[in-house]
């Protein structure tokens, strides 16, 4: 049976539910290639086991799932946005990840549970006459209230190219796709921050040559620039960046890698220069991660606290971006919890999408105010 989250006027969740028991570095074209950062010792982690963290987790509000049952046999990379009345959600489903027919799918809830999962985005190719999978979809409603969904189309992570549709109903209905520039795929993985201006600045990757970070300008909605990678594959493997941004201007970009902890670097010009590419004290099992600045200033993370697997799947908070303390554990079962999408409403609650064993998307709604935290010392997750 599924736990339906409804909403109420203003997004008030109103429904029961079963309670789950450095110096700035200038991205310029005659810049010195990075050398290998030094060898820093490995973080400290520990792996969960702790049956009773899933019951009555102080901010824990509830969960569901978005489908009793999908109507494709494997679905991933779930994204999510908050719509006048509601939220939608999107992800890419099909046989499995990487085959011809994945696309992308969209599901809404105004108040009366999810709505049946519709396709909304393929990779149809008419004058080839050729389908290619879908990847990686990322829903952001601008300030403007268009609702735009990037998405990867392509055979594989190494060949793929960015697409974007826009919607001026939430979603309802769409216009006809439209294919970024050569070199781009905007918004990779994780949300984009919506400048002062309008401009987009999105956390994106490259993985044709060796993982590489940069960010991309979607410049009122008019055309698109980008800055050099951010990293060396040399020094660190990193993809997917979730964007930060803290009350004092700064903007934190924490990385998916290879190393077996996340990395971030941070901007004080709105995303034009960043600072070299450190490791944090957080592990990372080499999956995604998202989060978000709350109203109150404090950053939230959901990721995969551990270096190898994606259970279990964890919440920290910080003040700074770089103490972080324990928060939640929303998944410690053995299976596959990931590819989190994480944003704060406009009733201060956090929602929270993630891939759920390949089956289904998950839906859990978290109240930050009510969170009970724990140090994390040393990347070890406080029994």
């Amino acid at each position: 049976m599924i736990c339906n989250l409804k909403y109420a006027t203003g997004l008030a969740v109103a429904a029961a539910f079963l309670a789950l028991p450095g110096s700035a570095v200038p991205q310029e074209a005659d810049a010195k290639p990075v050398q290998p950062a030094p060898t820093e010792p490995a973080a400290k982690t520990v792996e969960i086991d702790v049956a009773s963290t899933l019951k009555q987790q102080a901010g824990m509000y509830g969960s569901e799932m978005i489908a009793e049952k999908m109507p494709v046999a494997g679905v991933h990379a779930s994204t999510i946005a908050e719509i006048e009345g509601g939220i939608v959600t999107a992800w890419f489903g099909g046989a499995d990840e990487g085959a011809y027919d994945v696309v992308i799918w969209t599901s809404r809830n105004e108040g009366s549970g999810w709505s049946a999962p519709k396709p909304t985005a393929d990779g149809v190719d008419t004058a080839k006459r050729i389908q290619y999978p879908c990847w990686n979809p990322v829903l952001f409603r601008q300030s403007s209230g268009t609702l735009l969904l990037f998405y990867k189309v392509g055979p594989n992570p190494t060949q793929w190219w960015g697409m974007m549709k826009k919607s001026n109903d939430d979603g309802l209905t769409w216009d006809k796709p439209i294919r970024l520039p050569k070199g781009y795929v905007g918004p990779v993985k994780n949300k984009p921050i919506e400048l002062a201006n309008g401009t987009l600045l999105c956390g994106s990757s490259l993985e044709d040559a060796g993982w590489r970070v940069q960010m991309e300008r979607y410049v009122q909605n008019r055309y698109w620039n980008k800055t050099k990678p951010l990293n060396s594959p040399l020094d660190f493997a990193a993809i997917q960046p979730t964007l930060l941004a803290y009350p004092d201007g700064s903007i934190q970009a924490l990385c998916r890698t290879k190393s077996g902890r996340l990395t971030d670097c941070w901007s004080t010009d709105n995303g034009q220069k960043w600072t070299r590419m450190k490791r944090t004290q957080l592990p990372n099992p080499n999956a995604g991660a998202d989060g978000t600045v709350l109203a109150d200033g404090r950053a939230l993370l959901v990721y995969n606290h551990t270096r190898r697997g994606r259970s279990p799947l964890n919440v920290s908070v910080s003040r700074d971006g770089r103490a972080w303390e324990a928060a939640l554990v929303l998944e410690n079962q053995p299976g596959e919890y990931s590819y989190p999408a994480v944003i704060q409403t406009s009733d201060g609650n956090v929602h929270v999408t993630y891939t759920h064993n390949r089956t289904n998307i998950k839906h859990v709604v978290i109240d930050p105010a009510k969170l009970a935290t724990q140090p994390i010392v040393e990347g070890q997750w406080p029994q």
